[in-house]
């Protein structure tokens, strides 16, 4: 396989992964079972990806990530406002 190829589908699947948990967050305003200290992880690592993608100038690293960065920062906005 092309390792552009590789490269795009695993960016497309990293950068969608979160977005099933944040539709079910949003859907039943519930985060009872989402671990804050996971997503700041999880945000800080796909942020230095960003940040390696801009310093290697890897458009697809970029794009992919800061992508992902977004939906779980809108997986951490939902958590602060739905958090009992």
């Amino acid at each position: 396989m092309n390792e552009n190829i590789l490269g795009i589908v695993a960016g497309v699947l990293t950068s969608i992964s979160m977005i099933p948990q944040l539709i079910k967050v949003i859907k039943e305003k519930n985060v009872d079972d989402i671990s804050l200290v996971m997503l700041l992880v999880l945000i800080s690592g796909l942020s230095l990806w960003v940040w390696y993608g801009f310093k290697k100038d890897e458009l697809p690293i970029i794009l992919s990530n800061a992508f992902a960065v977004l939906v779980n920062i809108s997986l951490l906005v939902s958590y602060m406002i739905y958090k009992k």
